[in-house]
């Protein structure tokens, strides 16, 4: 997986790029657990009918021809050399051994190392740095291994088109994923609060849509608690699978978030009480070193059974947060009646929130004194501000 590379030399290296691997292998050695604590699994590469079940023929046919090219381009930003094809079959059969390990109980839990990433891979096609959807083949190996309902919870700051799309007409996977959307305007543009499944599949894709940058801990464990754990803890997964892309962490150069390790620690802890521990942690995006291999490393440490260093169990949402999960659970309250006591109270919150604003907007207009005039015969028109001192 080390020798999937962007070929062409560029002035800034592909934020997609194999030292990736390299910061968080060794953030995990430095901090003891890799090797040590955590017991390896082989690789293998997923077989051409594993992936029929998730992605079209002429998907992984076009993935295939890309080792027979030096370099070659499936969009403008999702590279491939000659070794991608196979460290992308390597990474998609990792995830479905580790899948099967967990569902059989040889591995209470588990955090796949692997790229290139998957998520924005969907049935027909390669985008957004992914070829295979590593999590969706997960997700799948896990039902045939047992599984009836599995959970993916996707953090990744961008939405996962791809696995939406895989599952969208499901019921036995529910897709949950927190993302920034800014009204479509951030990559890849899906992932709407309505966006909610198609046929039987209705109610089972959540879409939690951050409407601008920035958002740090307590929106997403505000989310969690209002959203993500009610619905999660009602559908009863099997399985869980966490898509985690570390790319919201503060200082991401594509994400501009701002979830630190501790506040992706705790989300993974809140994830543990579900299917009985059996949780799969996938590696998607991320792509400053440090804070991808500093979030990682946290994650790991959870799954190794240390609790998060600091508590959040009692945090105050911003503005922006608090309305999109309200707008969420009103969306998602027609599937999930558990979410009415939650709408209830978010919106009583709200009301709260709006009417302070409100009062100290007057309060504001108040301090404002003063005389203004209109001259008459042009646009122009002064407001002279007095303030009181």
């Amino acid at each position: 997986m080390l020798l999937h590379y962007e070929v062409s030399m560029k002035s800034h290296p592909h934020p997609e790029r194999p030292d990736r691997l390299r910061a968080i292998a060794s953030c995990l050695a430095d901090a003891g657990i890799f090797p040590g604590k955590c017991s390896l699994i082989p690789a293998r590469e997923i077989t051409e009918g594993e992936l029929e079940m998730v992605h079209s023929v002429d998907h992984i046919e076009t993935v295939q021809k890309s080792s027979c090219m030096v370099a070659s381009y499936f969009t403008s930003d999702t590279y491939a050399n000659e070794h991608s094809a196979r460290a992308a079959r390597l990474a998609a059969g990792l995830c479905a051994d580790l899948a099967v390990s967990i569902m059989s109980g040889r591995s209470k839990n588990g955090f796949a190392l692997v790229r290139p990433p998957g998520h924005h891979a969907g049935i027909k096609q390669a985008m957004g740095f992914c070829l295979h959807n590593n999590a969706a083949v997960a997700a799948l190996a896990a039902q045939r291994a047992g599984a009836k309902k599995v959970l993916i919870v996707d953090w990744d700051v961008h939405h996962g088109n791809g696995t939406q799309e895989i599952f969208e007409g499901s019921k036995s996977v529910l897709y949950i994923s927190l993302h920034r959307h800014e009204g479509g305007r951030f990559y890849p543009g899906t992932g709407a609060a309505d966006e909610v499944g198609t046929m039987d599949g209705r109610g089972y894709s959540v879409n939690i849509p951050w409407s601008h940058g920035g958002v740090g801990d307590h929106d997403y464990i505000f989310a969690f608690q209002h959203i993500v754990l009610p619905i999660a803890f009602k559908f009863a997964p099997d399985m869980t699978i966490i898509s985690a892309g570390f790319d919201a962490a503060r200082g991401d150069p594509l994400g501009c978030c701002d979830v630190t390790p501790a506040g992706f620690a705790q989300m993974t802890n809140m994830l543990t009480s579900l299917s009985q521990g059996k949780l799969l942690v996938v590696l998607e995006g991320g792509y400053n070193l440090r804070s991808i291999s500093s979030s990682a490393t946290a994650v790991v440490k959870v799954l190794l059974g240390e609790k998060p260093s600091s508590e959040m169990s009692y945090v105050t949402p911003t503005k922006e947060g608090l309305q999109t999960i309200l707008l969420v659970s009103r969306i998602q309250l027609e599937f999930w009646p558990i979410l009415q006591e939650t709408y209830t109270a978010l919106r009583a919150q709200w009301d709260s929130v709006s009417s302070l604003d409100s009062r100290r907007r007057a309060k504001k207009r108040k301090r404002l004194v003063g005389p203004f005039w209109w001259k008459w015969g042009s646009k122009r028109f002064i407001y002279e501000r007095l303030y009181k001192s």
